[in-house]
């Protein structure tokens, strides 16, 4: 019933629960110790003793309340410590580990269920580490010392309740198989309706647009119903444990209270000696019956850390502790696969060298962003090596490669945080002067100063710039950053003409003292490059710069004038509509 991974997990949280099982103890002694003074003081009444004694008796039985009082007190204290203390390091943990991961390494685990575990998942297991866990080794002691203490007024009594004790664990295994199912289906509901109601918050736009949002609501809809359903089995299984533990534990006390007076009746024991036992008959069953209740709330938790330790338990991207000794980046024969079958990329060769531009074309599909993340470590090599200053990246560490590389993508993310927020993220010590230096380069100065300045928020998803805006503030973001590697993967996707010139304007500056990487669909963006190397399905097929390429008459010129041709009688049709 406890769990080896999850108890591993606590590491020195262990004391806290060393801590509260002993003052749970001391608790239960001074319990005790009241019911007997209560029943020494009834006999001291039928004795008609003096006063004296009833006093004694009275500030011994307060110190005995006194101490059960203080014991309640930093029992919950501890547990507090405990939980809190555990939410803390498994949120790091989980944090770290993401970090360690990166997304992509996380690709099979949905954002929604990422949230819900860090969050929710923790949460349970806080109530099954600060609850669950001590009254475990607390329910495992406590009818023990109770046997020990009514063994010697009836054993006949005592061997009664103890035999009774074991019949609340065995009810809880009998369902804890049963349990286990119905959690992990409870949490699998539970994450899916997350993921289906975060994807409808997200495409709510689409989906109005395509008028899809009716079908859309059924669908979420049916997902809530699940998780309705399963709740109310979780619940039907919670109601039904608790009637069969409230049966074994009231019979069990009243079978043992029957004994006590039969002992009366026996003259085995007396009436004051029958009063304590029957007092604390169900004392031993209480622990265990809090222990089952607690079980509930375990079993929850105990889902959320099976799915907790898998992500903890996935493997590391192999990384090295070496330090970058150049930033010339090579890929060297490198063949990649997703599934280990299909290979993505096929003997790829690759050089970029410093104060250049080297540019990746290619058709959609032809492995230009496989490449990319390849560059940046996502992804391990099949075979081959990729190698930055003649050292393979993956004996470089993460923190000292990233350190030296920077990301322009179409999709790179803006904080909704201040614009001077976002800057100081790539550089926390970067100065204002600093900040409107970028900003001009990128053509935004005009627009900070005019909506707001530095402290302009921008708003979630960057929804209050727009997209040549929030393309050429995340360049400006890069500038102050100051790699020495730039990789620019589709930055002037879906943009103005206006913000694409900006950005080609700065990569090209960015080139004569930078390492500079491009990666575009577009091919009259690199017409400049120093060294374009154009792919066809996961093959380097032409290298050379764009006269070379267009001399070649190969796939690079054919798709270069494909696009020349396309976009001339764009402009063409454009000018029509003027006129």
């Amino acid at each position: 019933m406890i769990d080896k991974e999850l108890l591993s997990m606590l590491g020195n949280n262990k004391k806290y629960i060393f801590y509260s099982v002993s003052l749970m103890i001391l608790k239960l002694v001074a319990n005790i110790g009241t019911t007997a003074i209560v029943c020494v003081m009834l006999f001291l009444l039928t004795q008609h003793s003096q006063a004296k004694y009833y006093i004694i008796f009275a500030v011994v039985a307060g110190a005995c309340i006194f101490i059960k009082y203080i014991a309640t007190l930093y029992i919950e204290q501890l547990k507090d410590t405990l939980g809190r203390s555990v939410k803390k390091e498994l949120r790091q943990k989980t944090y770290n580990k993401i970090v360690k991961l990166g997304v992509n390494s996380t690709d099979n685990i949905s954002m929604a269920a990422l949230t819900q575990m860090s969050m929710e998942g923790i949460e349970q297991l806080d109530l099954y580490y600060s609850s669950y866990i001590p009254q475990f080794f607390y329910a495992m002691i406590a009818p023990i010392i109770l046997f020990f203490i009514t063994v010697w007024i009836d054993w006949r009594v005592a061997v009664v309740l103890i035999a009774c004790v074991p019949l609340i664990p065995v009810s809880i295994i009998a369902v804890s198989k049963y349990a286990k199912k119905i959690f992990a289906k409870y949490w699998d509901k539970y994450t899916s309706m997350g993921d289906v109601f975060l994807d409808s918050v997200q495409g709510l736009k689409e989906l109005k647009i395509f008028k899809a949002d009716e079908a859309q609501h059924q669908k979420l809809n049916e997902s809530a119903e699940q998780f309705r359903k399963i709740t109310m089995k979780v619940l039907v299984m919670q109601l039904a444990s608790t009637t069969i533990m409230d049966l074994v534990a009231y019979g069990g006390a009243g079978l043992g209270i029957s004994m006590a007076i039969i002992g009366i009746a026996s003259e085995r024991i007396d009436v004051i000696q029958a009063l304590f036992l029957i007092l604390v008959a169900v004392d031993f069953f209480l622990p265990l019956r809090a222990f089952g209740s607690a079980f509930h709330i375990a079993m929850n938790g105990v889902s959320a850390g099976k799915k907790i330790i898998t992500l903890l338990n996935l493997e590391d991207p192999q990384w090295g502790n070496e330090n970058v000794d150049g930033i010339e980046l090579k890929v060297e024969d490198v063949t990649f696969s997703y599934d280990g079958k299909r290979d993505v990329l096929k003997n790829i060769n690759m050089e970029f060298t410093q104060n250049s531009m080297t540019s990746i074309v290619g058709e959609s599909g032809c492995g230009k962003s496989t490449t990319v993340n390849m560059l940046l470590g996502y992804y391990k090599c099949k075979s081959g090596n990729i190698t930055v200053g003649g050292k393979p990246i993956s004996s470089i560490s993460r923190e000292e490669y990233y350190s030296h590389i920077a990301l322009v993508s179409y999709n790179t993310y803006i904080f909704n945080e201040t614009i001077k927020q976002n800057f100081m993220i790539a550089n926390s010590n970067v100065t204002d002067e600093q900040i409107f230096s970028a900003l001009e380069k990128v053509n935004l100065l005009q627009f900070v100063k005019e909506n707001g300045g530095l402290d302009k928020i921008i708003n979630e998803g960057a929804e209050n710039i727009s997209g040549g805006q929030r393309q050429r503030l995340a360049l400006a973001i890069s500038l102050i950053s100051d790699k020495d590697i730039y990789i620019f993967d589709e930055a002037t996707s879906n943009i103005d003409i206006e913000s694409e010139a900006i950005i080609i304007k700065n990569i090209k500056f960015l080139s004569k003292t930078k390492t500079v990487i491009v990666i575009s669909h577009r091919l009259a963006n690199v017409v400049e490059s120093d060294r374009i190397y154009f792919m066809k399905n996961g093959e380097v097929c032409e290298v050379g710069n764009h006269n070379e390429l267009i001399n070649l008459n190969a796939g690079y010129a054919k798709l270069y004038f494909a696009q020349k041709e396309l976009e001339e009688g764009y402009n063409r049709e454009e000018e029509k509509c003027k006129k």
